[in-house]
C-alpha cells in the first residue's frame, strides 16, 4: 500500500514537471520571438527615420532600399517618388541606374569567359583589339585583361571627360577610341587609379570574344540565370514604365533631367535594376544562393583582390568590380554615381548580410545611408552619419554666388547706362590715350584676360585636369550657371572700366585748363 503511494506521488511529481517543462518550452520560444520581432520592429521604425531624415537633408526625391540576411530579404522599403511630378512612389520593383555598381557585373562576365577557356586575365588586350596601342612615357605600353580588371592600366581617370554621346551599335568602339590621344599616367600594373572607362573596355572585349553585342551577353548569360527578370541592360530611348525619373539639383532644388545617352559608358555604369532584383544578386555574392549557370566559385574569385600594388585605402583593395575591405570582418562594397541616379551595395560575408540603397539623384549620401542602416540593424551606434552631400554644399554655394553676381551685374549696368548718359550730355569725353591713361588701359585689358583665363580653366585647376564639358555632365546645373553669371558680370565690369578709362569728365578738363 505504501509503495502504491509512492509509486503514485512520484509519478504526479512526474507529471507535474513535465506539463511544467512543456509549458516553459512553449513559452520560451514565443517571448524569445516575440522581443526579437519587437528588436527588428525597433530596428525598422530606426532604420526608417534615419533614411527619411538623410533624404530630407539632401534633397533626394526617391530612395529604395533592401536588406539581405542568410539568403533572405530581412528588409526592404521604398522611401520618397520615382517621380515627383506625378507624386509615383518609390517601391522594390522600381527601376535605377546602378551606376558604377553596374562593374561587378561585367567583372563577373569576364572571370565567366576565363573559366571558358576564351580568355586569360594575363592575356594582352591588343590580343582583342589590336588597334587599341597605348603608351607610357613616349613607349608602346602592354595592357592586360587584369589590370583592366583592378583599375591597374595606367589609363587616367580624366579620360571619362571624353566619352562620346552615342546609341549607335559600335559606341563601346567609338569610346575606346577616344584612348588614343590619352598617354598613361602611369606604368600598366604598377599601381591603382580608378578610370571607369576600363570596364567599358572589358566590355568591348566581351563582344569581341563571343561575337555578341555587350547588352545581349550580359541579359542572357549573366541578369537571366541570376534571375534579374526585371533588369536591363543599358539605357533606352523609351524608358520601361517602372523606370525612376532622374534629378539633378538646380538652385538646391532637384530638378528632372534626362541626360545624353553615352551607350559606350554601360559595361561600367548603366545595368539597370530594381532593388528586388538586386537582393537576389547580393544573395548570390553572399553565397546563399546557388544558381545554375552562376559559378559560386567564380563569384568568390571576384571578392579576392589584387594586392600587388598598394592598397586604395588602409586594408583596401580593388577585386573584379568590387572594393574589398580586408580585415577582422570583411567588406566587400561599391559605390555608384550617375548624372541623375547613385547607388551603393555593401556585403559583410562573414555574417551573410547585405544592404543594397539605389537613389534617383547623384549623391554620396546612398552611402552614408547604406552604413548607417547596416551599423543600425547589427545593433550598433551611427557615427557621423548626419553630415549632408557634399554635392548639396557646392549646389548651395553655387546659388549664393551666382545670386550675387546678378545682383552686381545689374549694378554694373545701371553704372554703364549712367555713364554712357553722361557721354550723351557731354559730361564726359574721349581724351588722347597716352601716360598713365593708356597704361591703366592695358593693365585693365590684361587682366580681364588673366581673369577670363583663370575662370575657363578652373576644373583643370581644381579637379585634376577635368573640363567643363565634365561638370555639365555630371555637377548640379547652378554649377555652370554660376560660371556663366561669373563671366557675364566679369564682362560687365570689364566694359564699365573701359568706359571710365577712355573717357573724362568735363571738370576735371577745365580744372587741367586753369
Amino acid at each position: 500500500m505504501m509503495t502504491q503511494h509512492r509509486i503514485a506521488s512520484a509519478w504526479k511529481k512526474s507529471l507535474f514537471i513535465f506539463i511544467a517543462i512543456a509549458i516553459i518550452g512553449g513559452i520560451l520560444p514565443q517571448a524569445v520571438m516575440a522581443q526579437d520581432f519587437l528588436s527588428k520592429k525597433e530596428k525598422t521604425k530606426k532604420i526608417e527615420h534615419f533614411v527619411q531624415n538623410q533624404m530630407q537633408e539632401s534633397q533626394i526625391p526617391g530612395v529604395s532600399l533592401v536588406i539581405v540576411e542568410k539568403g533572405n530579404i530581412a528588409y526592404q522599403n521604398g522611401f520618397g517618388y520615382a517621380d515627383v511630378a506625378s507624386k509615383k512612389p518609390v517601391t522594390g520593383d522600381t527601376l535605377f541606374e546602378l551606376a558604377s555598381t553596374s562593374k561587378a557585373f561585367t567583372g563577373l562576365a569576364i572571370l565567366q569567359l576565363e573559366k571558358e577557356g576564351k580568355l586569360k586575365r594575363t592575356d594582352l588586350i591588343t590580343t582583342f583589339v589590336p588597334w587599341l596601342q597605348l603608351s607610357y612615357n613616349g613607349k608602346s605600353a602592354s595592357i592586360t585583361v587584369q589590370d583592366l580588371l583592378y583599375h591597374t592600366s595606367g589609363i587616367p581617370s580624366t579620360s571619362i571627360q571624353y566619352y562620346p554621346e552615342s546609341d549607335a551599335d559600335d559606341a563601346l568602339e567609338q569610346t575606346a577610341r577616344t584612348l588614343l590621344n590619352q598617354p598613361l599616367n602611369r606604368e600598366p600594373g604598377s599601381s591603382y587609379e580608378y578610370a571607369t572607362i576600363n570596364y567599358d573596355l572589358l566590355g568591348l572585349i566581351i563582344e569581341k570574344v563571343t561575337g555578341q553585342p555587350y547588352k545581349a551577353y550580359m541579359q542572357e548569360h549573366i541578369l537571366q540565370p541570376l534571375g534579374m527578370n526585371d533588369s536591363k541592360v543599358g539605357v533606352e530611348q523609351i524608358p520601361p514604365a517602372n523606370m525612376a525619373m532622374g534629378y539633378r539639383l538646380q538652385f538646391t532644388v532637384p530638378t528632372a533631367h534626362t541626360p545624353a545617352i553615352y551607350r559606350g559608358n554601360t559595361p561600367a555604369g548603366y545595368i539597370i535594376s530594381s532593388a528586388n532584383d538586386v537582393a537576389k544578386w547580393m544573395n548570390v555574392q553572399l553565397g546563399n544562393v546557388q544558381l545554375q549557370g552562376i559559378d559560386p566559385q567564380l563569384v568568390g574569385d571576384s571578392h579576392v583582390p589584387d594586392q600587388s600594388v598598394e592598397p586604395l585605402e588602409e586594408h583596401t583593395y580593388y577585386g573584379a568590380g568590387w572594393l574589398v575591405q580586408q580585415g577582422d570582418n570583411k567588406v566587400v562594397h561599391h559605390a555608384g554615381s550617375n548624372p541623375t541616379f547613385s547607388s551603393y551595395i555593401t556585403l559583410l560575408p562573414e555574417e551573410q548580410m547585405g544592404v543594397a540603397v539605389l537613389s534617383n539623384m547623384r549623391s554620396s549620401t546612398t552611402t552614408t545611408i547604406a552604413q548607417g542602416v547596416m551599423d543600425i540593424w547589427n545593433g550598433k551606434e551611427l557615427e557621423g552619419n548626419s553630415q549632408p552631400d557634399g554635392m548639396l554644399k557646392v549646389e548651395r554655394i553655387s546659388t549664393y554666388v551666382t545670386v550675387l553676381l546678378g545682383g552686381l551685374g545689374l549694378i554694373g549696368l545701371m553704372l554703364i547706362a549712367l555713364c554712357m548718359k553722361k557721354v550723351f550730355n557731354q559730361q564726359r569725353y574721349r581724351p588722347a590715350l597716352k601716360g598713365k591713361r593708356s597704361l591703366m588701359l592695358i593693365i585693365h585689358i590684361v587682366l580681364f584676360a588673366a581673369a577670363i583665363f583663370l575662370i575657363l580653366n578652373l576644373p583643370k585647376i581644381l579637379l585634376d585636369g577635368m573640363s567643363w564639358t565634365f561638370v555639365d555632365r555630371w555637377a548640379p546645373a547652378t554649377i555652370m550657371l554660376t560660371m556663366y553669371s561669373l563671366l557675364a558680370t566679369g564682362s560687365v565690369y570689364f566694359v564699365y572700366g573701359l568706359m571710365l578709362l577712355s573717357t573724362k569728365k568735363r571738370s576735371e578738363t577745365s580744372r587741367e585748363l586753369k
